[in-house]
């Protein structure tokens, strides 16, 4: 079966990218179905979110369990194997490593909330939306930074960056996402509180010529 895909990839690492997508297609349908009145720039913003939530819980959460339970390399199941793939390029998710298990338990439970809590903020345009927003984007930085800052300190040991797939795929990619987005939603966050700031003032300023 090995010799249907191209050549450096394994059958399973193109069924893990194949789940991936269809992660995607289930946030874009979802964003499709309940944000069709909300902005472009909020749509984009909830199919993140709804990506976001469908990974904590769909990925992240499996893998706590297993690694509660065991280890990600003695369980068996699609899952498994799945994090088994990604396990080539940072070896630490096959051992039950403190931290990481540490980190995905905050992650699956509260960053999933948060998630979820902002999705209705945005939909009902709620005036904690930025609030959320903000809480959402660093703890995924803070789970970024603890992910890869321990290990980078030790000189990287764990992480197995020879192969290009694991390199720029399972590592840069994957794990760059929850770097750049939340990133950019600070960014939206500043530029919207500072928005919001100065119609505040410019009401301020004309009810005091009124007075």
């Amino acid at each position: 079966m090995d010799s249907v895909v191209p050549p450096g990839l394994s059958l399973v690492s193109v069924l893990s990218l194949l789940a991936c997508s269809i992660q995607v297609l289930a946030a874009a349908l979802l964003t499709l179905r309940y944000g069709g009145r909300s902005s472009a720039e909020d749509r984009w913003i909830l199919l993140w979110l709804f990506y976001d939530v469908i990974v904590h819980l769909t990925l992240e959460g499996p893998f706590v369990y297993m690694s509660l339970v065991g280890t990600v390399e003695t369980s068996e199941g699609p899952l498994a194997e799945l994090w088994r793939e990604y396990g080539k390029a940072d070896s630490r998710w096959l051992i039950s490593d403190p931290t990481i298990v540490s980190i995905e338990i905050l992650t699956v439970v509260l960053d999933s909330l948060l998630a979820l809590l902002l999705i209705h903020a945005v939909l009902k345009d709620k005036y904690y939306r930025h609030w959320l927003q903000v809480a959402l984007s660093v703890c995924e930085l803070y789970g970024g930074w603890m992910t890869f800052c321990p290990d980078w300190l030790m000189g990287s040991p764990h992480l197995d960056t020879s192969s290009q797939l694991h390199l720029w795929v399972y590592l840069v990619f994957f794990n760059g996402l929850w770097v750049l987005v939340p990133v950019l939603l600070l960014i939206h966050s500043w530029i919207s509180l500072r928005r919001l700031h100065a119609l505040g003032q410019d009401d301020h300023n004309v009810n005091r010529k009124k007075m």
